[in-house]
């Protein structure tokens, strides 16, 4: 059952589960790596495309009766922003995408192939920041309506129509499932990187994470939530490993990937735009200093960050991550190409997930590692969280330092799978906003100063 559709997964973001960088493309100061690396991302495709134009121009003929009306009586340009609008597509914030969403690129024949900035792509209070998570991202709803109108159109379907229909690409908008891709791509692969097909597919625990930004990679030697894998250019090629990459083609691509790690670790956090209270700054920074940075490290000219890897015992965050990769998986890295055959260090019992750095954090909501947390004000105030909630399209809640939501008591009835994936329901497996309780010890007025604090850094 599985094989016609594993070769599907090919798709996602070739670091989505990294902790990382990102407010502008390309900066002023950027070494020739860096900029090619972005370049790269944004004109070269390697995947297979996912649609092509035709198909993005009709796609809204697939939408529900009253979204189709509006969308026939708008004009082409509008009918564009609906249509990125609905999928959490972002627009281009510069002139090198040909006219595609940025973390899609042209493939030369008018094909759509998603790359890592479709996750690691999104904006914050209505700015594209190429590298920033992208927390409006609806691949599942994308994919099924993409299925849908080839159908209609009579077009042939392609590898991600296929995988999505045994395995969820993501349950919540601005998530997704990126590393059961990684682990279904991996079971294609022996430690050389030769494509394998008779080799298990491990069980496959799926859940949903949020997209960190791209911009703390460089103060990072190790990558994703739990840390387990090695900070190098090869990690990030795993999500290229559709079976038609051979091993050949995945190590012709290697200087391709250094130059995309090095415009990662050229990424500067965003500054927090509106007007901060500097007294609570002070205040706040003496308390995160006394509190929070035994974590998550100091900031300012003689910062210093610990990457420290916090047990889950400890975190009490949502721990179906952690035990999402079985000691298989993290073998075959260690032993394999990826890890230079384990010449770089990968951990084969992580005991939790790493304390991430915080520059730019007032930009990087929703908070945790699934996204489950919506302000840093709930960070802050654990007991408040909210059980199910959802974002509005651009606004910022500058008062709480996050997305701005609308909280709900229960899920409406009768709503479509589309419109389902619109609210974050914490109490769906993996995507628990409990744990992190630390702020407990503190005061209301010390979580007031640590929390202006945090939108400074």
């Amino acid at each position: 059952m599985w094989r016609p559709v594993l070769f599907a997964i090919g798709i996602v973001l070739s670091v989505n589960v990294m902790h990382g960088q990102a407010p502008t493309a390309v900066e002023t100061g950027q070494s020739a790596a860096a900029r090619r690396g972005y370049e790269l991302l944004r004109t070269k495709p390697y995947l297979p495309a996912d649609f092509d134009q035709d198909v993005f121009d009709s796609l809204w003929k697939s939408w529900p009766k009253p979204l189709q009306e509006t969308a026939r009586a708008a004009s082409v340009q509008e009918r564009r922003r609906l249509t990125m609008e609905r999928y959490g597509l972002m627009p281009s914030p510069d002139a090198i995408g040909n006219g595609r969403a940025l973390g899609y690129v042209d493939d030369g024949k008018q094909g759509w192939v998603m790359n890592c900035l479709a996750c690691h792509g999104g904006k914050v209070a209505g700015q594209v920041i190429p590298g920033l998570g992208n927390s409006h991202f609806a691949l599942q709803t994308l994919t099924e309506d993409v299925r849908i109108t080839k159908l209609f159109m009579g077009k042939k379907l392609s590898h991600l129509d296929g995988a999505s229909l045994t395995i969820p690409l993501g349950t919540t908008a601005g998530t997704t499932n990126s590393v059961i891709f990684g682990v279904v791509l991996a079971a294609l692969r022996d430690t050389d990187m030769n494509v394998d097909r008779k080799r298990p597919i491990p069980e496959l625990k799926h859940h949903d994470l949020d997209a960190p930004p791209l911009w703390n990679v460089k103060k990072k030697t190790r990558l994703y939530a739990d840390g387990f894998a090695p900070k190098n250019h090869r990690v990030l090629m795993q999500f290229m490993m559709l079976p038609r990459n051979d091993a050949g083609v995945l190590r012709s691509w290697e200087a391709d990937f250094q130059d995309i790690l090095a415009w990662m670790e050229s990424l500067e956090s965003p500054k927090y735009p509106w007007k901060l209270d500097e007294t609570l700054v002070a205040r706040g920074k003496v308390v995160f200093d006394q509190h929070c940075a035994k974590c998550h490290g100091t900031y300012g000219k003689d910062g210093r960050y610990l990457q420290k890897v916090i047990s889950i015992d400890v975190i009490g965050t949502d721990r179906r991550r952690l035990d999402s990769l079985n000691v298989e998986h993290r073998q075959w890295m260690k032993d394999g190409w990826l890890s230079r055959y384990g010449a770089d260090r990968v951990d084969l019992h992580p005991a939790g997930y790493v304390a991430p750095p915080l520059d730019g954090v007032w930009a990087s909501a929703p908070y945790l590692h699934n996204g489950s947390v919506p302000t840093l004000w709930h960070i802050l105030h654990p007991d408040q969280r909210p059980s199910i909630w959802r974002r509005t399209i651009d606004g910022y809640d500058q008062n709480r330092g996050g997305i701005e939501i609308q909280e709900i008591e229960a899920l409406p009835v009768k709503l479509s799978r589309a419109e389902r994936r619109m609210y974050f329901d914490t109490s769906k497996p993996g995507k628990s906003s409990d744990g992190h309780t630390f702020p407990n010890a503190l005061s209301d007025s010390e979580k007031r100063e640590v929390l202006e604090y945090l939108k400074s850094l």
